[in-house]
């Protein structure tokens, strides 16, 4: 999974990005100190690996990861160049999702480009570059397209997809707006990379005071929310200045400082669990004594389809799946006294895979 971070200036993207992947980008209270993107990647914490590690005696414990990619702040007029917005863009193209951060706290001390705090005119501010980013792909592709739909049918499709498109980028609307009419159209579009019709994840970026009743209390924070429900996006709360003082810490004095706040999880924590949701995502596991290892995939893959993550080998050459729920195998004691009770099953190419599967795939190639 790729995730972009985005935002104005000054919002908390680069203090967020060192927290969650603690690669030292550049953060300081002026715009555009982040020049080339940076990219992070991170490890998703999953305690049933170091569960199943142990069960089995695991010489390597392997967690599934997230790339972040981190970009400078971008302002007004981006997508023309303005603050060298659109190579910026171009950096996250082929993201999953994007991560938006939106500034919710108040401090004389940190200027806003804007001058005052108001999240939706930000949001609104960055979902505008984003489309007409998308407008330049856009009648660029048209452009080209055209010259070979004369002869080509397969051009004129899409021309006449992209021609469909236009006139809602052109009114300042969002391609996930869009409503394709059969799959083909849906792949076509996902192949273009346009930046509206990426998944958004509101990153609400408060005050340490804010974080205990998760921003409830905080009005800037009720208005993302309710800007993201009426578009079906998430949203977590992070104070991204604490964040990064915690990813000082090492894992215990980190649980117990999110202890002493009352906090359950921290920002990364709370940004996987939003990104699995808002992507429909989940995690199989493979375990055994040489390894124990996360595999990320889409809720709703069948058996074979998973194998192929592990290897093409393993789908092409499917034959079946031994699978057993990772809990109940802990509780059985062993992988044979769990195939004594019928936990273990066998399933075939239909199967759909579920969270918390520990999969054996046999196969033959």
């Amino acid at each position: 999974m790729k995730l972009g971070i985005v935002g104005l200036p000054n919002v908390g993207k680069s203090t967020l990005f060192n927290s969650l992947t603690k690669a030292g980008a550049e953060a300081a209270n002026y715009p555009f100190c982040t020049i080339d993107p940076n990219i992070g990647v991170v490890s998703v914490p999953d305690p049933r690996l170091k569960l199943l590690g142990d069960f089995y005696q695991s010489k390597k414990i392997t967690p599934a990861v997230i790339e972040f990619v981190d970009i400078a702040g971008l302002v007004k007029g981006a997508s023309k160049g303005e603050g060298l917005g659109n190579q910026f863009l171009a950096a996250i193209r082929e993201v999953d999702a994007i991560v938006h951060v939106v500034r919710c706290f108040e401090d004389g001390n940190v200027i806003h480009v804007d001058g005052s705090i108001d999240p939706v005119r930000d949001i609104e501010t960055i979902e505008l570059e984003l489309v007409l980013a998308d407008l330049e792909v856009l009648e660029r592709r048209i452009a080209k397209t055209s010259r070979s739909a004369m002869n080509d049918k397969e051009a004129k499709k899409e021309l006449e997809i992209l021609k469909k498109l236009q006139p809602l980028l052109n009114e300042g609307r969002q391609a996930k707006e869009y409503s394709p009419e059969d799959d083909d159209e849906a792949a076509f579009i996902d192949s273009l990379g346009l930046l509206s019709a990426k998944p958004v994840i509101y990153a609400a970026n408060v005050s340490e005071d804010d974080l205990a009743d998760d921003g409830a209390s905080n009005p800037n924070v009720a208005r993302v929310r309710e800007y993201a429900a009426a578009e079906g996006s998430e949203v977590f709360v992070i104070s991204a200045k604490l964040e990064e003082e915690m990813s000082e810490l090492d894992d215990e004095d980190r649980e117990m400082f999110l202890e002493d706040l009352g906090l359950s999880e921290g920002g990364l924590e709370k940004l996987i669990a939003a990104s699995y949701r808002l992507l429909g995502l989940m995690s199989f596991l493979t375990a055994g004594e040489k390894e124990t290892r996360a595999w990320t995939i889409r809720m709703g893959t069948k058996a074979p389809q998973a194998a192929g993550k592990i290897h093409s080998d393993f789908e092409r050459g499917f034959i079946r799946a031994e699978v057993v729920n990772y809990q109940d195998l802990l509780n059985a004691g062993s992988y044979s006294a769990a195939k004594e009770k019928g936990l273990v099953r066998v399933e075939g190419k239909e199967y759909v895979m579920q969270d918390g599967d520990v999969v054996l795939f046999r196969f033959n190639v």
